[in-house]
């Protein structure tokens, strides 16, 4: 059994500090295989947010698989935001923006969706979805095989479609034919598992929560997703809210998935 945890929009320079130590305190109870950071984890891209970052990451004790989100390139540091827009996130977390995990049990599949000259909306193109449909299609079959963006690959509210990642549907389409089973996203602070209608074989949208920030939807907690896979075909998404009354992570929901391997 692997276990993958997802962390999403910790927005540090927001961060609640008894979050972040009740998500390392997860950590060390479930220890992953893997953690995925997919996007926004800082709140202006300072350099200062990056260091304390890097810091609570290096403390879960796992391989890391991080991607940019929008807040991680400088919004108000033209010079920065145009030149060198992802100098900062590279300092903390390397250069390489399209980084991908295999093991024996995953294939993890990180792309970027952020655009320096967007000031918030994510986009893939063609290029990325044919090299991301490259990769897919060599997995093993024993591999759960996850693609991680930062902004939603599609959304469950209406008000919600103006975040939903440009050239999702063909992402979508070539990503299904190629064999994925999971899309992991953030952005929107809004978690949940979503099945994508109308496709060549079943795959799912995996949404993140905020990790441990105090910017917080009305009504939903921090929170993190946590899959679990064994090679035998057992699949299932934990959603893990923080709970101020136990002053820990509890898994809130659990949703069983049924990835076709073929």
């Amino acid at each position: 059994m692997s276990v993958l945890l997802q962390v999403s929009d910790p927005h540090f320079g927001t961060e609640r500090a008894p979050v972040v130590e009740a998500l390392v305190a997860l950590a060390g109870q479930l220890r992953p295989d893997l953690v995925v950071l997919s996007g926004d984890i800082t709140q202006r891209a300072r350099p200062e947010q990056f260091s304390a970052a890097r810091a609570m990451m290096d403390r879960l004790g796992a391989p890391l698989l991080a991607l940019p989100g929008n807040h991680d390139i400088a919004l108000f540091d033209l010079w920065s935001r145009v030149v060198k827009p992802y100098a900062r996130y590279s300092a903390a977390f390397g250069t390489d923006l399209a980084p991908v995990f295999a093991s024996a049990d995953l294939l993890v599949i990180g792309v970027n969706t952020t655009r320096a000259r967007r000031h918030k909306d994510g986009e893939v193109g063609s290029e990325q979805i044919a090299e991301v449909a490259r990769r897919l299609a060599q997995a093993a079959p024993a591999q759960l095989r996850v693609v991680v963006v930062h902004q939603p690959i599609d959304v469950m509210r209406p008000q919600d479609l103006p975040d939903r990642l440009h050239n999702h549907r063909a992402a979508q389409q070539a990503w299904a034919l190629a064999g994925a089973d999971i899309v992991m996203g953030g952005h929107i602070h809004l978690p949940y598992v979503m099945p994508l209608p109308g496709l060549a074989r079943p795959l799912w949208a995996v949404q993140a929560g905020t990790a441990v920030s105090s910017r917080v939807r009305s009504g939903v907690p921090n929170s993190v997703n946590v899959v679990r896979w064994s090679p035998q075909g057992d699949c299932a998404v934990e959603q893990w809210d923080h709970s101020h009354d136990q002053a820990a992570f509890v898994c809130a929901i659990r949703t069983p998935l049924q990835p076709r391997r073929s």
